[in-house]
Order: structure tokens, then sequence, then C-alpha cells
């Protein structure tokens, strides 16, 4: 299986980094694939964001990390995916989640495979993440360290 795991990972989270551990260990080639989205103004890069990936992402040699911009499935099929890995943190995002699978298989016929994020993991956001760090709270527990050195340091400027 060849998936494609979708996101704007700005900041990567743990919750990011147990998702494509569990991915990892199911696709026999997983794109990570980091979204160029103009409606949203990120804090990182792309250029960034695929770079601590790729760093993050350097122990599973089938795993791949990218960036994209425009239509999930048109990045699937750009790199010939099977399918879409999502993952789900709650009932809202199970709800999301469930009507843009089915969107996505109307649309194009790939299908989605939604991952229960893990129960310790699953209260972790990139925006809560920002959040704390904005205001000096401790960030360890939620991202890899690297990603906290980063995050900091770009909220030092």
């Amino acid at each position: 299986m060849r998936a494609l795991f979708a996101g704007s990972f700005d900041p990567i989270t743990n919750g990011h980094m147990d998702l494509i551990t569990r991915l990892a260990g199911l696709a026999e080639t997983l794109v990570v694939a980091v979204a160029i989205n103009p409606r949203k103004q990120p804090l990182f890069t792309p250029e960034e964001r695929v770079s601590l990936l790729a760093e993050l992402c350097r122990p599973w040699p089938h795993v791949q990390v990218r960036a994209f911009a425009g239509l999930v499935t048109d990045a699937a099929r750009a790199v010939g995916a099977d399918c879409l890995a999502r993952g789900v943190r709650d009932a809202d995002d199970y709800a999301r989640e469930t009507r843009m699978a089915l969107a996505n298989r109307a649309l194009t016929g790939i299908e989605t495979l939604l991952v229960p994020a893990s129960p310790g993991l699953a209260f972790i956001s990139a925006s809560l993440v920002k959040d704390i760090a904005a205001f000096g709270g401790d960030i360890s527990p939620f991202v890899p360290a690297v990603v906290a050195e980063h995050l900091l340091a770009r909220l030092a400027r």
C-alpha cells in the first residue's frame, strides 16, 4: 500500500509523529505531504516544515516528505497513492473527515483510511501548541525537541 498523509504540520506535533510512526508500520510507502494553503498564515514556511519532517522521518527509509498545493486528491494521484490517511482526534474530526472522505471517493475513487489518535495524544493540536508557546508555557510534552527549538526561536523574533 502507498499512502498519503497530508496536513499543514504547523508545527509538527507528537500527535502527527505518532500517526506517522503507525502509518509507516502499515504502508509499503508513506508520503507525508505538507499542504500549502493560501487561506492559512503558517508560522513556518513549507520548506521549513518539509525539512523538519524529513529529519524526523529519517528512521523510515520508505517515508517520503514533500510539499503540495491544491487538492489533496491531486497530490495523491501525483505520487501514485492507493489511499489517503487521516488522523481523527474526536467526534468532530470524525464527522468532518468522513464527509471529506466520501467527497474524495465520489470525485476520484480514492479511499481514505481514518486513523484514531492515540488516547494520550488526542487533545494535542498545532494551534494549542502555538498558543501555549506564545504565552511562555512548556511545549516539550507536545512536540519533538527539534520542533520545540525551532518554534521557540521563531516566536522569540
